[in-house]
């Protein structure tokens, strides 16, 4: 299927403009433009512009709010209690993690709890935020009473893709960022294939009945099927966790019969820490860690492989994408503007596209 590749400042601007149109302020509309190009920036397409159809919806179903501003539910000192009131999530977890990185630097740690989020987006990208304020943290996320993915053994979704990551700052060095969903892949990534007409990898969906499939379209319509976990029980219970530290803790809600959605809204939860390495009794640890990286890294690698670090296939594919372009397939791109469209956005302000 043919694709249109875009420049990243257009599509940016273009998303920006989007959301003023829609609505949201100035900062708001900027964040969620700067999130979701920075996904498809790092190859995460899954959680990039391809989500745009589906706030549309969510915005006229009132299932996501523009321009909140995150409620403290309880401030404890090196715990706060955030209530995201169904606001962008790419703007309430930027709140949030604004609070706690202050509240780390002045306490050495803070444990944050934001409930009752839309969509967080790339996970990673809250990673990064605190990375860049050379914070450490680790981040568990709930996608609330969605039901995607079956439990290792299981037949039938029963909770969602339940994402976890962590990052590592570096003086001077990009951070190492780990992120990835307690599924074998995102849903999104199911989405972009059934767009693109692809099949998914083997070992990532059962159909209806539970048999093994490669069909995407298992996801996306009726009869439905289920992703599974990745590392089979391994990553079923990190979901699991995932799900209870985000969805119990947080004050949220976990993913059971009476939370299951009516709406196209996306609610999270986000349980955080965030750690000032400093504060810790541990001065060689940047040292520890380079010596770890190098010696991993030095491991000679299988023939025509190398050995990543984590996050850095997703710097490369940046630097790659910000100087050929975003790629987006043509049922993406036309679900946004048909998107666009029923926000009353006008065609003149739609991007100059590229055919491949």
């Amino acid at each position: 299927m043919t694709d249109i590749v875009i420049n990243a400042d257009t599509l940016q601007s273009f998303v920006f403009s989007l959301w003023r149109h829609a609505g949201s302020s100035e900062h708001e509309a900027a964040l969620v433009a700067e999130h979701l190009i920075m996904s498809n920036l790092t190859g995460h397409d899954s959680h990039g512009i391809g989500m745009i159809p589906r706030y549309v919806a969510a915005l006229s179903e009132g299932g996501l709010r523009l321009n909140q501003t995150v409620s403290v539910v309880k401030d404890a000192g090196a715990l706060l209690t955030l209530d995201g009131l169904r606001g962008f999530g790419q703007s309430t977890a930027w709140q949030a993690m604004k609070l706690g990185i202050q509240r780390a630097k002045d306490t050495g740690v803070c444990v944050v709890a934001l409930r009752n989020t839309h969509h967080l987006g790339r996970l990673g990208h809250w990673a990064e935020q605190c990375a860049a304020e050379g914070m450490a943290s680790v981040h568990f996320v709930n996608v609330a009473g969605h039901t995607q993915v079956a439990p290792w053994s299981g037949t039938d979704g029963r909770f969602g893709t339940n994402p976890f990551s962590a990052a590592w700052p570096r003086p001077g060095q990009p951070p190492l960022v780990l992120d990835f969903a307690t599924s074998s892949i995102a849903v999104g990534k199911v989405r972009v294939a059934h767009n693109k007409g692809q099949s998914v990898p083997e070992g990532c969906l059962i159909d209806h009945t539970g048999a093994p499939t490669t069909d995407p379209s298992t996801l996306t319509q009726s009869p439905f099927g289920a992703l599974l976990p990745f590392g089979q029980h391994k990553g079923f219970g990190m979901a699991v966790m995932c799900e209870v530290f985000a969805g119990a803790l947080t004050g949220g809600y976990t993913t059971h019969a009476d939370t299951r959605p009516t709406t196209s809204a996306i609610i999270n939860g986000l349980f955080s820490v965030i750690i000032a390495p400093e504060a810790m009794d541990a001065p060689d640890a940047q040292q520890q860690a380079d010596a770890f990286l190098q010696w991993v890294k030095a491991s000679p690698p299988a023939p025509g492989q190398k050995i990543y670090e984590p996050g850095e296939p997703e710097r490369l594919c940046r630097q790659a994408r910000l100087e050929q372009g975003i790629p987006v397939d043509a049922t993406t791109w036309e679900q946004i503007q048909q998107a666009a469209g029923k926000l009353g956005f006008p065609e003149s302000g739609l991007p100059q596209v590229r055919v491949t």
